[in-house]
């Protein structure tokens, strides 16, 4: 009898999640090739108004799973998602009380999950542990540059169009106007919502500021760890500027500047396409090359 064929369809696996650090579920999903062989393990995390199915995020997924990697994506818990819900951002008041300090909360509730033998989802055969690496784009970027400086169960870190301080740059007018009415509002263009911000969040970057501090903790933290930076020359929501100082902080990390590319690398929700946006499949293979190289 001739053997089985191997198969090159990726298995999907959806789990909610729970944390110790607030009671609302959140959703991930992870993707891989069944072979019986052990796959690194790729998490990805999303941006700001993003969330794990926006867009191209599931062409992605099977990408990097046809790839030979376990890939998982996560709902960063109060991105305005809904368990059971319409798919999109909805509950604006969890996304007003959202912060950096949850969403690095949230990652870490994920990976404690993914190394827990007892209940963990992906199964064991399938998954290479030792070989972990962090992907995020935009504001994921930075959260991810943030939890490999304090997760050394991270193997490598890749930023895609990342931010390089959690701070902005709050103008003082704004920001004292933001704190005597409690609520800043910001629009999602692609939908038109009016999307609240509460002061919180900017309380929350002050009591935490040594964990939230993106160039401290690349300088320090990430010495021995692989860095990727990736970014177009063209983005237009986190200027090229930031891929720069990221990479002056660590001068070990490696560059990608991609030309005439914008913020979202090609990609646009909803996403009817079973390819990957051509920029975004530059991103994606770099990133898988410098993940077989150093993981």
């Amino acid at each position: 009898m001739s053997a089985a064929p191997t198969p090159t369809r990726p298995v999907r696996l959806d789990f909610i999640l729970t944390a110790p650090h607030h009671t609302r579920p959140f959703a991930a999903d992870a993707r891989y090739v069944p072979t019986g062989k052990p796959k690194p393990v790729v998490v990805f995390v999303h941006g700001f108004k993003g969330f794990k199915d926006w867009g191209h995020f599931n062409v992605l997924a099977d990408y990097f799973a046809q790839q030979g990697f376990v890939f998982v994506k996560l709902d960063l818990s109060h991105n305005g998602i809904v368990v059971g819900g319409s798919g999109d951002l909805e509950d604006m008041d969890a996304f007003g009380r959202n912060n950096f300090s949850l969403e690095l909360d949230d990652i870490g509730a994920l990976l404690d999950l993914l190394f827990d033998p007892e209940k963990t989802p992906l199964p064991a055969p399938e998954t290479d542990l030792d070989c972990l690496a962090l992907v995020g784009h935009s504001r994921g970027g930075g959260l991810v540059l943030l939890k490999t400086a304090e997760d050394l169960r991270v193997k490598a870190v890749v930023g895609w169009a990342a931010i390089s301080n959690v701070n902005p740059g709050w103008p003082e007018p704004m920001m004292q106007q933001w704190e005597k009415q409690g609520v800043l509002h910001v629009e999602n263009s692609r939908t038109g919502q009016q999307m609240p911000l509460y002061y919180q969040i900017v309380e929350d970057f002050h009591t935490n500021r040594l964990r939230l501090d993106i160039p401290h903790n690349v300088r320090r933290k990430l010495r021995h760890r692989p860095l990727l930076i990736i970014h177009g020359d063209q983005d237009e929501t986190v200027p090229v500027e930031r891929a720069h100082e990221l990479k002056t902080l660590k001068k070990d990390a490696e560059l990608l500047i991609l030309p005439n590319v914008q913020h979202n690398l090609g990609g646009a929700h909803p996403w009817q396409s079973e390819d990957l946006p051509t920029e975004t499949q530059q991103a994606a293979e770099a990133t898988v090359e410098f993940l077989r190289r150093v993981l």
